[in-house]
């Protein structure tokens, strides 16, 4: 085991968890809500990832900056309440292996674990301890606090946090704004293919199919020992 600090930064929705089902289903009725066309499932699929803002524009170019934010607001009460009925752990359920997978990675010392996320705050910390990851993170980076993926800010907070450097980092997603974020903040970026996009949208440094898979190809991106 090399004996420098790591750091493994994970995106969330599509990455730990499962759950796209109740995002696109937010988003059905925050647009429901403002008497317009609902997206198609695929299309609220491709935005994961961005803040709910920029998502929304993305959805429906011809709206207004405050219409964007309203129907903002009407998605996050429509999964917050979501969330509350079912419970964030039973909405949002961790992939098979997973928590093994993060386990194992904070069991050696030289390794520090982070989240970037699109999420909110709120949602975030409810998923947190919903999961029994409370203290799991050494930093926890969310779309409240930053601007949107792809931008590196996010990242670096992250960095800032764990006081490592980037040629020691990786970030962990499901997305290509989770690659494009990697590449901007000139950290190493590994994607997953059992969330939202597609493998050949990713144009990461690695890809991982199987989660089981995840510790090795981190290992081989931040240059360890077979």
């Amino acid at each position: 085991m090399n004996d420098r600090l790591k750091l493994v930064i994970f995106d969330v929705d599509g990455t730990l968890v499962e759950g796209e089902q109740h995002i696109v289903t937010a988003m059905a009725q925050a647009f429901a809500a403002h008497g317009l066309p609902q997206p198609a499932p695929a299309d609220v699929r491709a935005v994961i990832g961005l803040s709910v803002e920029i998502a929304v524009s993305r959805l429906s170019p011809g709206l207004d900056e405050g219409t964007c934010a309203a129907i903002g607001r009407a998605y996050r009460e429509a999964y917050r309440d979501i969330r509350l009925s079912m419970g964030a752990a039973e909405m949002s359920p961790l992939f098979p292996g997973i928590r093994a997978v993060l386990d194992g990675l904070a069991a050696d010392p030289w390794t520090l674990l982070a989240i970037a996320t699109g999420k909110s705050r709120r949602g975030l910390d409810a998923l947190i301890e919903g999961h029994g990851l409370t203290g799991l993170f050494i930093s926890t980076q969310t779309a409240d606090e930053h601007p949107s993926k792809p931008h590196p800010a996010m990242i670096a907070a992250c960095l800032s946090d764990a006081g490592a450097e980037a040629g020691d980092a990786v970030m962990i997603g499901d997305t290509s704004y989770d690659m494009e974020m990697a590449r901007a903040a000139g950290v190493r970026s590994l994607g997953v293919t059992w969330g939202a996009h597609a493998a050949d949208r990713l144009a990461a440094d690695a890809l991982v199919h199987r989660v089981e898979d995840l510790p090795g190809a981190i290992g081989a991106l931040l240059g360890e020992p077979a």
